[in-house]
């Protein structure tokens, strides 16, 4: 029983440290829409940011319920544990009342001393001896027994108390958290329906920018072909190769790279992932995909970008609509970083893990977002797969 209570114990904190984990998202996501908030943001843009805020606090009203209902379990084991601990105490404590009685109406008769004394033979007066032994160490059992799970019992009931004040403030806090879902979930109805006004304009707005965007990732495929060339064709390899020609130092590099998979840093200090890799259904217009060849991280104004592992610059290029990308070299694995301004690395350098290379841009609508996409050799990998906590 005493296992299964420190389980479930466990498992409170397990919940509570996801919690805890939640909040610090929440806020970090409130810091980032507010240091990103215009009043040039688009329609568009600002749905995206209430569904962020939404999809966030309804993970919070998800863990919360779940800690209430394990609180609700722990209640109720402990009312039973309870019940019978007080059954039995009380059980215990008659007997052990009666052991007393005995013992007194035994004094009051005859000493311990004329019990031995009276016996018939040396063997009587042997297992006399051993009996009033035993019945000493029964005695005294017997009352450790009774201080022990009288202990036992005011800490269960110190529990049980404890218990039903955290779920009484989980509960609360929980009404609190669903009455500003509540308001968002209002927004962005509101939001909606102003977009459903009009949806054929934002539809074409949503296509040209993904126009836009595969556009830009042309660029960058062609940037990837000419590094591969301009690698196979120094190390007198074939340039129409879709793999890069490792020496015994990038081989080494790159088998470093693919053993801390899942495990590198973000390129920007604080973030929040505001669009995945590959196709996903836009949320709010039916029958309208996005496709994303890296992910786009929303982070704080003049937030520094840093290389998410050693490496060699092999590019840095003025990208149309996108500001600077620049392209580091890992062995046979790329990691590009797009959108910067004021970088502060050139083609040819070595750059290390968390180096600055540069800050993340600004756009017209106050929003600084970063791509970040991630090759080996010519094919695109998910950077979800190898950043840590992504």
């Amino acid at each position: 029983m005493i296992t299964a209570a420190f389980g479930q114990s466990k498992k409170q904190r397990q919940l509570e440290t996801k919690r805890q984990n939640i909040l610090k998202e929440i806020t970090e996501i409130s810091s980032l829409l507010s240091d990103n908030k215009s009043e040039a943001t688009s329609l568009l843009t600002k749905i995206e940011d209430v569904n962020l805020k939404i999809s966030v606090r309804k993970k919070l009203v998800q863990i919360t319920n779940q800690q209430a209902n394990l609180l609700t379990r722990e209640i109720k084991d402990n009312s039973g544990k309870i019940e019978t601990l007080e059954t039995d105490l009380a059980l215990r404590k008659k007997d052990y009342a009666a052991m007393v009685v005995k013992s007194y109406k035994n004094k009051a008769t005859q000493s311990k001393l004329m019990f031995l004394l009276s016996s018939d033979n040396f063997q009587q007066a042997y297992k006399r001896y051993n009996y009033m032994k035993q019945y000493k160490r029964y005695q005294k059992n017997q009352a450790d027994s009774i201080v022990s799970k009288t202990e036992k019992l005011v800490f269960l009931n110190e529990s049980l108390l404890l218990k039903k004040e955290d779920k009484v403030r989980l509960i609360n806090e929980n009404k609190k958290v669903q009455q500003t879902l509540q308001k968002e979930k209002n927004s962005q109805r509101k939001l909606i329906a102003e977009l459903k006004k009009d949806e054929s304009k934002y539809k074409k707005e949503i296509v040209a920018k993904q126009k836009e965007n595969n556009k830009i990732d042309r660029q960058i495929e062609k940037l990837i072909r000419d590094a591969i060339a301009r690698s196979n064709k120094k190390a007198g390899k074939k340039k129409t190769s879709k793999s890069f020609a490792l020496t015994p130092e990038a081989k080494a590099l790159a088998n470093s790279f693919t053993a801390n998979k899942g495990k590198l840093g973000w390129p920007v200090k604080t973030g929040r992932v505001i669009q995945k890799f590959g196709t996903t259904k836009h949320p709010t217009l039916p029958g309208i995909n996005r496709q994303c060849s890296g992910v786009r991280i929303i982070t704080s104004k003049n937030s520094i970008v840093r290389s998410v592992f050693n490496g060699t610059v092999s590019q840095i290029q003025v990208i149309k609509g996108g500001n600077k990308a620049v392209i580091i070299r890992h062995g046979n694995y790329l990691t590009i970083y797009l959108n910067l301004i004021n970088v502060t690395i050139k083609k040819g350098d070595k750059v290390s893990t968390n180096m600055p290379i540069g800050k993340v841009a600004t756009n017209s609508e106050g929003k600084t977002i970063i791509k970040f996409l991630l090759y080996k050799n010519s094919t695109k990998l998910n950077p979800a797969h190898w950043i840590y906590k992504m």
